[in-house]
């Protein structure tokens, strides 16, 4: 079931924070296969069409740039960036499934029981991503207050970052983010969300990709 992302999503701030702009990496070969790839070692690049749709993403402007280990979220993030550095953080990594190379059907009807926290063997639970991502946002608001901040990741992250702003995990957990779409949030230094701004093409989007 795709997630419906409303424009922007408001609750009031706490303190201060920083502006993550959330992408998901551009089309991977294992996307159009429709294959798990949670093995950032194991070499998954981009197909044209991904280093398109990357080409067409505009971040705004940003103080500072991150991706996962994955090479389809550095490659997005080396064309987003044109060829601008970047840091590489593991905590925005896709979702440890236990079941690398197996068809993604197969691990979306194993979630159904338990959206939320249910854990392959070898792999992670959404609750449990939600705390790795969790981490890296915190942190990105204790160094970085006032600042925006690019992090090129994968769809199960941005739906775990969703999910801490705000969003009922469950509905979160079941969601979808398209290709190269954007997910802009507010995160306040105790954790605290104060907006959501979501762009892009896929289904469920209400917005474009500027």
């Amino acid at each position: 079931m795709p997630l419906r992302l409303r424009k922007e999503i408001q609750a009031v701030p706490r303190q201060a924070g920083v502006s993550i702009v959330f992408v998901r990496h551009g089309e991977s070969e294992a996307n159009v296969a429709k294959l798990i790839s949670d093995i950032p070692e194991k070499i998954v690049n981009l197909t044209e069409n991904g280093r398109e749709q990357a080409s067409l993403v505009d971040p705004g402007p940003i103080d500072l740039a991150y991706a996962s280990e994955f090479p389809r979220a550095w490659q997005t993030a080396e064309i987003i960036l044109s060829g601008k550095p970047f840091l590489i953080d593991g905590r925005i990594n896709e979702r440890k499934s236990g079941m690398d190379g197996r068809p993604v059907h197969e691990f979306n009807q194993l979630v159904l029981q338990d959206p939320v926290n249910f854990r392959p063997d070898g792999g992670e639970s959404f609750h449990e991503e939600m705390e790795r991502v969790k981490s890296f946002m915190d942190e990105m608001a204790l160094n970085h207050p006032g600042g925006r901040i690019l992090a090129v990741s994968h769809e199960n992250p941005i739906l775990a970052a969703l999910a801490l702003s705000g969003m009922e995990p469950h509905e979160s957990a079941l969601g979808s983010i398209a290709n190269c779409q954007k997910v802009e949030i507010f995160w306040a230094i105790r954790g605290d969300p104060r907006a959501v701004r979501s762009s892009g093409a896929g289904a469920g989007s209400e917005a474009s990709i500027s």
